[in-house]
């Protein structure tokens, strides 16, 4: 991996997604020896929304291939019953 003239990297997704690291996550940097250790932190609004999109993200992810490109509104409409009065 390249480090740009900035100082940037990008994480890999699949080290993002296990850590739970979203767009506009907080994280924080140590060093250990010669290891550079990156952290999620932070228990803001911004923080509670990147869990609840990387656990839904997860359940996405288990879904059948049909039901993977569907929003939530989506899935709540096929799970209801279908009313037979209204159809």
């Amino acid at each position: 991996m390249q480090v740009t003239e900035k100082g940037q990297v990008t994480i890999p997704k699949r080290l993002r997604e296990a850590a739970g690291i979203l767009p506009g996550s907080q994280v924080a940097f140590s060093l250990e020896g010669s290891k550079i250790i990156i952290r999620k932190v932070g228990t803001g609004t911004n923080d509670r929304r990147s869990s609840l999109r990387a656990a839904a993200a997860s359940v996405r992810r288990s879904l059948n291939e049909p039901f993977r490109h569907m929003g939530s509104e989506d899935i709540m409409a096929f799970l209801r019953p279908v009313d037979d009065d209204h159809a």
